[in-house]
């Protein structure tokens, strides 16, 4: 068992830093210092890439009409969907953005306008979905102020984006505008890593962390699980 923070850390070579996860049914904000996760310092936020899917879908049916299955939904959110870096501005210059055209498997044709960059806002602005509570930005925020005062410009320096829903164009550069915002006057000027396979940063360094004999203790092997079954792993770990 390992946070899954701590593996797109891994991933991306650090045991230090902050983890952004987006991914498909819940968002995570997981400060790591020294390969240990700081639990002051975990957020999560309840809007992730179904939650995008399901806005995605109500904002085509106020155009289109007919509703989509999930598997096209998610390819036309993956193909035509962007993160916008000025969202009021965009949504009030009528032809800012181009529009985008993507076929369905059944032939149809379908334009999208605004509904390219009103679908991941709800990340940043999770009221667009009638939901109470930051966005990521501020959940990464709030994250590392609970990181201790001698650690936390390190963590501040490896600050590393994963999951499927990290992967919209335009979301590392508007992470980085939000939390340089958040930072103002704090003398810090923040960069975010954003790995081209940051989709599967997690099982990537999943895979790197098994490989390490100080990770081994934290497994339980397919000879005690065909010995004490399921449940030993409440008395393993």
């Amino acid at each position: 068992l390992a946070n899954s923070g701590f593996l797109s850390l891994c991933a991306h070579g650090r045991v230090t830093g902050l983890a952004v996860q987006a991914g498909a049914a819940v968002s995570h904000v997981t400060s790591v210092w020294g390969g240990q996760t700081l639990r002051k310092g975990t957020r999560s936020l309840g809007v992730a890439g179904d939650h995008l899917s399901r806005h995605l879908q109500q904002l085509l049916q106020q155009s289109h009409g007919e509703p989509l299955t999930k598997k096209v939904l998610t390819q036309l959110k993956e193909q035509c969907c962007y993160v916008s870096l000025d969202y009021e501005g965009d949504l009030q210059e009528e032809g800012s953005h181009p529009p985008a055209r993507f076929q369905t498997p059944d032939g149809r044709w379908i334009t999208l306008g605004k509904e390219r960059f009103c679908c991941p806002e709800p990340l940043f602005r999770p009221e667009l979905l009638q939901l109470s509570c930051p966005g990521l930005h501020q959940l990464a925020w709030q994250s590392l102020q609970a990181v201790p005062q001698q650690a936390r410009r390190h963590v501040l320096g490896n600050i590393v984006l994963s999951g499927g829903s990290s992967m919209f164009r335009g979301f590392p550069e508007r992470m980085c505008l939000e939390l340089n915002l958040l930072f103002q006057g704090a003398g810090v000027h923040i960069e975010v890593l954003a790995s081209p396979r940051r989709g599967m940063a997690a099982w990537a360094g999943g895979s790197m962390a098994a490989s390490l004999t100080s990770f081994q203790h934290t497994w339980m092997t397919k000879g005690e699980y065909q010995e004490h079954g399921a449940e030993y792993v409440h008395v393993k770990f």
